[in-house]
Formats: structure tokens, sequence, C-alpha cells
């Protein structure tokens, strides 16, 4: 790579480092998913568009596509269960990169039935990059463009470490996020417990179990028991507004 372009490189990935570490709730995976669409489709030469494809229940979904379309094309992969996306997903190349240079001549017939989709939405190249750092998190970023050809060396390099960079932010982001979730089904519970020893006059294991109880009786998770519990309390005390399970 000629040393102009290794410049243009590092600054590249300087500045798309500093829009995915902006300041940002540390929990919020939305607005993360959302800059790292925006920052590759800004940084990386040749792209016209952008989304993130992550598995969600057994599914794999689409998050903040930079267009309906977009949004339209992703969903199509994801119900023939076929296209880049899927590749980088579930069979990733070492690269973690998956290149289609021209959906509509030689890379048809890696993805016969997904290419013709996304050609006659006016696309020509796809990359899709792999966003995982461990089997928590499978995600891929699509990035199309409407000029086959589109991704040259450069374009691939930048995308690849690009990728690497939003799969730590975004390993880190669900992270915080799944322990803030601990965290307030924590205090969540506490609360309802603190309602239940209150009102039953019963100790903290005797509380916990009138939930557990509750939980099996309702066919309700705890955590939906215990809100409940405190969402219906009065404001007098720790009574709580009904005295009928939920």
């Amino acid at each position: 790579m000629r040393p102009e372009r290794n410049d243009r490189l590092v600054v590249a990935l300087r500045t798309a480092a500093r829009d995915l570490a902006r300041p940002r709730h540390i929990c919020d995976l939305e607005e993360t998913l959302a800059q790292i669409v925006a920052s590759a489709v800004a940084t990386i030469p040749g792209v016209d568009a952008g989304s993130i494809s992550m598995t969600e229940h057994g599914r794999i979904e689409t998050r903040h596509p930079t267009s309906d379309l977009i949004g339209k094309i992703d969903t199509k992969q994801s119900e023939l269960h076929e296209g880049p996306c899927i590749t980088a997903i579930e069979e990733p190349p070492q690269s973690g990169t998956v290149v289609a240079s021209d959906l509509a001549g030689a890379d048809a017939q890696r993805w016969p039935r997904y290419a013709p989709v996304v050609v006659d939405a006016g696309f020509r190249a796809l990359m899709s990059i792999q966003l995982s750092v461990d089997r928590s998190v499978c995600a891929a970023l699509n990035l199309y463009s409407a000029t086959p050809d589109a991704y040259d060396e450069y374009a691939q390099t930048l995308a690849g470490l690009f990728g690497a960079q939003a799969a730590v932010l975004l390993y880190g982001v669900t992270t915080a996020t799944q322990l803030q979730r601990a965290v307030d089904s924590r205090d969540l519970i506490g609360q309802a417990k603190g309602l239940l020893r209150a009102r039953y006059k019963v100790d903290d294991e005797g509380a916990f179990q009138m939930l557990v109880k509750s939980s099996q009786d309702t066919n309700l998770k705890l955590t939906a028991v215990a809100r409940w519990l405190v969402e219906n309390a009065d404001t007098s005390g720790s009574r709580p507004a009904a005295e009928a399970s939920p």
C-alpha cells in the first residue's frame, strides 16, 4: 500500500474511532449500532448504503438500515438465509470480511437466490464484515454499493480494520447492557422483597419464596412479578394497591 494511502488509512481510522467513542450512555446499544453504520458509510470509500444484521431470538434481523429499501433487501436475505451477511455471521473467513464484487456478474452464482434481489434494487457490490468478538454477539456490518467492483484492496482493508474496532465496541456495550439489566433486576427484586417483608412480616427468604411462588403460579418471570408488585404499591407505604396476584 502506498505511503499516502497509509496516511489516509490512519486518518480515516482515527476519525472513525472518535465518532464511535463520542460521549454516549454506555448502555445505549441502539445508538451504538446506528453510529457504527453511519461512520462506516461515511468512512469507507465506495459505500452508498449500509446496515447491521444481528442474530435475535434465533433469527437474523436488520438494525438501523440507511433506508427502507436496504431494510427490505436485508429482510429478504434473512428469509432466504443466503447472502454475504449470512456468510459473515455463520461462516466467516479468517479476515471476517465477505466481499461480493459484482452480484450481476461472477458473484451471482455464490448466492443465486439473493443476488437478483440486490441487483433489482439497484446495487451491484456488497461487503459484509463480521462484528463478533465471541459468540455472545453475532452480527455483521453490511455495506452496499451501486457500482460493481467498488471495493478495492484499500477499501477492504479499511473495512476490516473498522469492523475490528466496531466489534470491540459492540462487545463492550452489549456486556455493559447485560450487566445493567442484571443490576436493575436485582434492585427491582430487592424492592419487591422489601414490600413483602413490610406487608406480611416475613424475613428476606420468606419474601423471596413468595415471589417465586407467584412467578410459578402466574407463569410470569420473577422480574415481571416484582415489577407488578412495585408498580402497584400505594404511595402511603408498602402495601400493594391490589391483593390479587398479577
